[in-house]
């Protein structure tokens, strides 16, 4: 059979066939295009991105600050003037004279650290006796009943000399007699008054001294005298200041109950220095020490210097 025979619509409905096949392939081939599309790209993983972190700026510390310190002006030194205030001075209320060594007993052992040698002391008539002997001491007489002390219970013994009065004071005697050296330790005897004394503060024994001075000036006005005791005490001072010791020993003579001094010169002296002589130089040399600051401490009262 000739195909050229064939009308044209049937060469249409041969067209309309093979159309619609070849759509489904190119629509096929597409799914699978995005099919590998979306396997490739779909599925992989974004890219990470990498956040650098920004170095830390470095802190820069400011420089300290130079601090300029000025010198500190000290102030001035001034003068604080001292306020003393004046304390009236407290009056001691003293006894009557005739009453007043029970007064006397109780202020004593204020005056001494060593109140066992107070028993040394007459307790009777004590600012009398003081004041009587004091005066009677001044013009070189010694009033043993009227002395403030007990007399020593150790008796005086000189030791024994082998020389004759021929070689006393260049031979000059009437007979020649035994010899009696004076010996230092026959001092000793009075070393326990001594030892009283010392332990009275000259400063306290003179402001007592100027409290009971009116019973003092009394007792003195008793004998007669107008005038101001302390002149009759710093007399007394002054003898016993002024005493001087002999440069060689001292012999003594027993001519009868009482010795004497083998030395007409010294047996010739008052009998208030004869009786420094007996108390022997150590004793005499504290005395003096101690009588010394009491009569400048009186001076200084006695001419209103404190």
């Amino acid at each position: 059979m000739d195909n050229s025979n064939q009308s044209p619509g049937d060469n249409s409905q041969g067209t309309f066939k093979k159309t619609p096949w070849t759509l489904i392939v190119f629509i096929i081939l597409v799914i699978i295009a995005i099919g590998f599309a979306w396997q490739y790209t779909g599925n992989k993983p974004a890219p990470v991105v990498v956040v650098e972190k920004p170095m830390p700026t470095p802190v820069i510390e400011p420089e300290p600050e130079m601090i300029v310190t000025e010198p500190v002006q000290e102030p001035e030194p001034f003068e604080i003037e001292e306020i003393v205030e004046e304390v009236a001075p407290v009056e001691v209320q003293l006894p009557s004279l005739d009453k007043s060594d029970d007064w006397l007993k109780v202020k004593l052992p204020e005056i001494t650290w060593r109140k066992e040698l107070l028993t040394l002391i007459v307790g009777e008539d004590m600012i009398r006796r003081f004041v009587v002997f004091t005066d009677n001491f001044a013009q070189g007489i010694v009033a043993y009943e009227h002395s403030p002390f007990i007399l020593p219970k150790i008796k005086f013994s000189p030791e024994a000399d082998s020389a004759s009065l021929q070689n006393i004071n260049g031979g000059v005697v009437a007979a020649p007699q035994d010899v009696l050296q004076w010996s230092e330790s026959s001092s000793e005897r009075f070393s326990l008054y001594v030892d009283l004394l010392r332990s009275m503060d000259s400063d306290t024994l003179v402001q007592w001294y100027e409290e009971i001075k009116p019973l003092v000036n009394e007792a003195y006005s008793e004998l007669g005298y107008e005038d101001d005791f302390t002149n009759t005490l710093q007399d007394a001072i002054t003898r016993v200041l002024d005493m001087e010791l002999p440069k060689s020993s001292m012999a003594l003579v027993h001519p009868s109950v009482m010795y004497k001094f083998a030395d007409p010169e010294l047996e010739a002296l008052p009998d208030s220095d004869k009786l420094l002589l007996r108390l022997g130089k150590e004793n005499l040399l504290v005395i003096k020490s101690i009588l010394l600051e009491i009569h400048e401490k009186l001076a200084q009262q006695k001419n209103g210097v404190n």
